[in-house]
């Protein structure tokens, strides 16, 4: 991947008069786009027609496939979601139920990764279960040697989601609920295979701010050349699980995910904001403050059947700092010409928005 210094954007003049005082750019200043489901195989063509009789609303919304870990970030990509299940005992989903209801398909698991202890990697149970990085230990090995690849690469974001939503229909696996237990196993698999250097955590920006939002109201997020070669990682829940993740942990002290917060509480430094269009003004007013905000270009496929790129205009306009996709490339499902990229087909730039903001500049 080529690396292109942010400092070196700014001394460029790209972005027009020089800032008030010389400063380096910090990690809210940016703006890269990602993948979403970045793990997510295509289903195997002989179960998605078996699914896409019963239900072909749903199935038209999963009917896209990514390339690896390697190959997106190889590619530029900045912004990754990963998926997980746990699986504390190993083997609840060894066997997928899609298997059986649809003969012919390809073998799945053949190393018998599934019937180990720890988290898995893949979309719905069942039914998408198909992953280019099948447990969430693989996936972190899988960052780590294309980082040790690439020491200063930009760094990469990834929004998890923790997957624990039961099927409606009776037969189907009944995934593992994430208590506080499992949220402390989730810190530590990242630990062991990633490693701490190569993390920026909440601890970090806090600081000595008295809660996570003070700092970064105050503009404390690490300089971009500091955080060079490290992941942020990001839970993507709210409600019960999010609570869970905080609990005992105010203002994530000693976690490794930052939450998606609400602006206004004492965790807020991350928010998903997924409307740009809708939410356009409100993100911006947000990264004006100094919070990241990610959204997303297109959803559901429908953008991109529609070759329609105003949500993708609207988020970049917005200067949410991280914009996700499901088509950094064209689809081979359906016939379409849709992709994302910035204007000059990279997926980096200076933030829009915030990118002339000095760190002195508090924002009440």
């Amino acid at each position: 991947m080529k690396v292109i210094l942010f400092s070196s954007v700014l001394a460029a003049g790209v972005l027009g008069a020089a800032t008030p005082r010389a400063a380096e750019p910090q990690l809210n200043q940016i703006q890269v786009i990602g993948s979403h489901n970045s793990y997510k195989q295509a289903i195997d063509p002989k179960l998605f027609a078996v699914l896409q009789k019963n239900d072909s609303v749903s199935m038209s919304k999963i009917d896209y496939e990514h390339a690896t870990l390697t190959e997106q970030l190889n590619k530029g990509l900045l912004a990754l979601e990963i998926d997980i299940y746990a699986d504390t005992q190993g083997g609840k989903y060894a066997h997928p139920k899609g298997l059986d209801l649809a003969p012919g398909q390809p073998p799945y698991d053949r190393a018998g990764l599934m019937k180990q202890p720890g988290f898995k990697v893949f979309h719905i149970q069942d039914l998408d279960f198909r992953s280019n990085a099948p447990t969430f230990k693989l996936a972190l090995q899988e960052l780590k040697k294309w980082s040790a690849a690439h020491p200063t690469h930009h760094p990469v974001f990834i929004t998890m989601n923790a997957k624990s939503e039961a099927m409606k229909q009776p037969g189907f696996t009944v995934p593992e609920p994430f208590t506080a237990a499992v949220f402390a196993a989730l810190d530590q698999e990242i630990l062991a295979n990633l490693g701490a250097d190569k993390i920026i955590t909440p601890d970090q920006v806090r600081g000595q701010y008295p809660t996570l939002e003070s700092a970064v109201l105050h503009r404390n997020w690490p300089t971009l050349r500091a955080a060079q070669g490290k992941f942020v990682f990001v839970l993507d829940e709210l409600g019960e699980k999010r609570a869970t993740y905080i609990q005992g942990h105010p203002s994530l002290k000693g976690r490794v995910l930052f939450a998606d917060a609400e602006p206004g509480t004492p965790e807020a430094a991350i928010h998903i904001m997924n409307n740009a269009k809708k939410d356009q003004a409100a993100i911006k007013s947000l990264v004006e403050k100094g919070y990241i905000i990610r959204t997303r270009a297109d959803s559901d496929t429908r953008e991109a059947r529609a070759n329609d790129k105003s949500s993708f205009a609207a988020a970049q306009q917005s200067g949410a700092q991280i914009i996700s996709t499901d088509y950094y490339a064209p689809s081979t499902h359906f016939n379409s010409t849709y992709t994302i990229s910035f204007a000059d087909g990279t997926y980096f730039r200076p933030n829009p928005v915030n990118a002339r903001q000095t760190t002195s500049a508090v924002v009440k």
